[in-house]
């Protein structure tokens, strides 16, 4: 006679988590699904999403996971929810999964304080020459205290610009204001002034460009911003310049990226994300002046923790019929 926490066991809804996520969202996963986990934790091709998808009720997905109209045509009528560990979600075609009934959520709120503690650590770091300070010393090639070594610039006074006013724009700014910088915005609405908190609000990119010294990128990846930090752009910087990017590397055109730094005009930048990832473009290898960080935004365990429970928040209040909390389709 099979037992009842047997048959309750049976009757668990069938989870596909697509990488080892952090241990207490495995522990609740394996506690309320049948879950079937890529211990490998290397992505899946297409063609393995679409056959371990097979019989799921519901896909636990990250970036690395690309569902295209051709991929979601082609999971089990089953699947009823892809919930993306992100807050990007340019890698699901979320018309096809529309067409196709398929509920998709995200997570948006839990990585808002570690992506915009990395976004002020890029400022920080490409601001006073952090990496090539500890290239210098890890070389052996420092000789010493020197007068003029590695000079970098402070950021009290300074007109911080951030392109994208969303949470991590907003959070970015209450954490500048720490540091006495001048914040301005440019986003597709005004904040309200409770919001904006004094931070001065520009119509368009080209206006923000022209007064900032140091540049944040928080907009998300969009038809409208994609490639739009492009030579012209980054011309209507102020000579000396600093870019940093925290949002995704498809808004940067990389090699007119690469060649206003080598010409001069931008003397700094740091960056945490790149069109192509991890084959991001080589040139950025070659730049001394550049703050390099391997998309480690959200890499503190408590977004990660958060990432989870609200994925998880997502998946269950699809198959119990309810709205999922944070639904994108």
């Amino acid at each position: 006679m099979t037992s009842p926490e047997a048959c309750k066991t049976l009757t668990k809804p069938k989870l596909l988590m697509t990488r080892v996520l952090s241990p207490a969202t495995i522990d609740r996963a394996r506690r309320d699904y049948d879950l079937d986990l890529n211990e490998a934790d290397v992505p899946f091709t297409p063609e393995e999403l679409i056959a371990r998808a097979a019989g799921k009720d519901a896909l636990l997905v990250t970036l690395a996971d690309r569902f295209s109209a051709d991929v979601i045509a082609k999971l089990d009528r089953s699947v009823k929810v892809i919930a993306t560990y992100s807050v990007g979600h340019e890698h699901i075609d979320l018309q096809a999964a529309k067409a196709r009934g398929i509920r998709v959520a995200y997570t948006p709120d839990a990585v808002t304080v570690a992506t915009a503690e990395i976004g002020f650590l890029l400022i920080l770091g490409a601001a006073r020459r952090a990496s090539e300070g500890e290239r210098l010393l890890r070389a052996k090639a420092w000789h010493g205290w020197q007068p003029m070594q590695l000079i970098g610039r402070r950021l009290d006074g300074k007109k911080l610009g951030i392109y994208g006013m969303g949470k991590i724009g907003q959070a970015i700014a209450k954490r500048a204001r720490g540091f006495d910088m001048d914040i301005h915005y440019f986003n597709r609405r005004p904040l309200v002034a409770a919001a904006a908190r004094g931070a001065t609000y520009h119509a368009t990119l080209d206006s923000l460009l022209a007064v900032t010294d140091i540049l944040c990128i928080a907009a998300p990846s969009t038809p409208e911003t994609r490639g739009s930090i492009d030579a012209a752009a980054l011309a209507k910087l102020k000579p000396g310049a600093i870019v940093t990017n925290i949002a995704r590397g498809d808004l940067v055109v990389d090699g007119d990226l690469i060649a206003a730094v080598k010409s001069g005009h931008i003397a700094h930048i740091g960056l945490d994300v790149y069109t192509n990832e991890p084959n991001i473009h080589p040139g950025y290898y070659d730049l001394e002046n550049a703050f390099l960080l391997p998309h480690m935004g959200t890499s503190v365990i408590e977004a990660r923790d958060e990432m989870g429970r609200d994925a998880l928040d997502n998946i269950d209040a699809v198959l119990a019929g309810r709205e999922p909390p944070t639904a994108l389709v």
